[in-house]
């Protein structure tokens, strides 16, 4: 493997450390996290749009596609009971994730996840035996708590609501926590594209029951996070932070650098938790001036990222595709290729991420994401209308459009938003902050999945500018307040505060408030 070597330039310090099979395998089961997260997200929009599903549990769509000639393109499937459907995982995810944390410190990791991996697979059980909509939705309620509890367990034992990105970046080299931490994105993609997949196979089967099929495979990633999460080690950083004693800590954290020559790190992360140890209560914390840095950056990262109008696609990119008059294969077909695309371009990033820097990724992603919606708008307001549908040359257009814009996400704010959010948060605020930055997450996922199909009705093709607007002022936020963090340790974030034009009126450079 190739050894690396994180230099804080300001101050000084040099890291040793390679990237080792047991941090490896370790990032590898970590992410896992994401590989449920993608599939749950990309199964929905599927069966949604499966003809036989329709049918048994949203009989007013079905008939309304069929037999209503009066019914805008825009509003075959407005229904809020369609979109709790979708949603009601993220919502459930939330109230759980807050649970979950004093289940873990009461009685540990392993609980956690038992009772993590018993709700993915009674979730996935029912959604594949539902016979209505109440098993349908209630099982989608257990599969967010198995995300809310297993993640939490996962990512970090003592870290309230912490996803496992901010395990990964706890783990991985400094030099290389971009990579590592791209992996869960990769993962989220990867589980997009398999649930696409799935889909677009068991739509063909015979009898049309093959959306329970689709359903029920959400077990299988479950599985694999839930017994592999068994074996997930602590990190150095939660290991000092807990009182455990430092030489068991030193030396995981030899073990993971693959080096025996880690003192500067070690000092830093004794430092770092001893300062930590000085606060009481961390949310009352973060709202001193010193952290206006981290607290903004907690909120508007998750808000950002929701709002680039990714889980649009991920949740109801088949249905966009019967909006614009496709068949349910060809618009399966399309979700493929989207997922395709997307998930192709992450792995792009995951290896360019640690040399051009998150800044100029966040650049080339918004530009990359805003023009095709434009595009997408003005070709759905001048073509399609509220009846009819697109030719097949400009269904073709909007998908190279949407394609050019999954690719985007995937550069920029589909990964970054995770790693910008894992990296930047000192130990005494961290449990505080990435409450926060889940919670905003879980909470904005769940209000774009529920209001989404209700906005497409009344906005019609404005949507897409409206999406737009938001993804101009996320890239301008990023080009003029988010700092440089490649290469900077994770316990020397604090530096970049202090040197950036905008935020260093906020903190002096001994770190204290002004």
């Amino acid at each position: 493997m190739a050894v690396g070597i994180a230099i804080s330039k300001n101050e000084g310090v040099q890291y040793n450390g390679k990237i080792t099979w047991f941090v490896f395998l370790s990032c590898v089961v970590a992410a896992t996290g994401g590989l449920i997260f993608g599939y749950d997200t990309g199964v929905t929009g599927g069966v949604t749009s499966m003809e036989p599903f329709l049918k048994k549990f949203f009989p007013g769509i079905y008939s309304g596609m069929k037999e209503d000639t009066n019914i805008s393109n825009y509003c075959k499937f407005d229904s809020q009971i369609l979109t709790t459907f979708t949603s009601s995982l993220y919502i459930a995810g939330l109230i759980a994730s807050f649970f979950a944390s004093p289940v873990t410190r009461a009685l540990g990791r392993k609980a956690s996840i038992l009772i993590g991996g018993a709700s993915f697979l009674t979730g996935a059980a029912l959604g594949g035996a539902a016979h209505n909509i109440y098993m349908l939705i209630f099982g989608r309620i257990l599969l967010g708590i198995g995300v809310g509890f297993t993640n939490q367990a996962v990512s970090h034992k003592f870290l309230c609501s912490a996803v496992s990105p901010l395990y990964l970046s706890e783990m991985a080299p400094p030099k290389y926590r971009g990579a590592f931490n791209f992996g869960f994105q990769l993962c989220v993609g990867t589980g997009v594209l398999i649930a696409y997949l799935i889909n677009y196979g068991t739509e063909k089967i015979k009898g049309g029951w093959g959306w329970r099929i689709s359903l029920a495979m959400a077990a299988v990633p479950a599985s694999i996070l839930t017994v592999g999460g068994l074996f997930l080690p602590e990190t150095p950083n939660s290991l000092i932070q807990h009182g455990h004693d430092q030489q068991i800590a030193k030396k995981m954290l030899q073990k993971i650098r693959g080096s025996d020559d880690v003192e500067s790190e070690f000092d830093d992360l004794i430092a770092a938790s001893n300062a930590s140890k000085t606060i009481k209560h961390p949310f009352k914390k973060i709202l001193e001036r010193k952290y206006r840095p981290q607290l903004v950056m907690s909120v508007a990262i998750p808000v950002f990222q929701q709002l680039t109008g990714i889980n649009v696609i991920g949740f109801y990119a088949p249905i966009l595709f019967r909006t614009i008059g496709s068949g349910v294969s060809a618009s399966l077909l399309s979700s493929v290729v989207i997922g395709i695309v997307g998930t192709s371009m992450c792995g792009v990033a995951l290896l360019i991420v640690d040399k051009v820097g998150r800044r100029v990724l966040f650049q080339i992603g918004g530009i990359l994401m805003l023009i095709p919606q434009i595009m997408i708008g003005g070709v759905m307001a001048a073509k399609l209308g509220d009846h009819g549908e697109l030719s097949k040359g400009y269904s073709i257009a909007v998908l190279i459009l949407i394609c050019i814009y999954a690719a985007g996400f995937a550069l920029s704010w589909g990964p970054l938003g995770w790693l910008v959010t894992s990296e930047i948060f000192p130990l005494e605020i961290r449990s505080a902050a990435q409450s926060i930055n889940v919670a905003v997450g879980f909470l904005l996922i769940f209000i774009v999945a529920q209001t989404f199909l209700a906005m497409l009705c009344h906005f019609k093709s404005v949507i897409f500018f409206f999406f737009a607007v938001w993804v101009a002022l996320m890239t301008g936020f990023v080009y003029v307040l988010l700092p440089e963090t490649k290469d900077v340790p994770i316990e020397k974030m604090d530096k970049i505060w202090r040197e950036h034009k905008f935020w260093k009126r906020f903190v002096d450079d001994d770190g204290q408030e002004y």
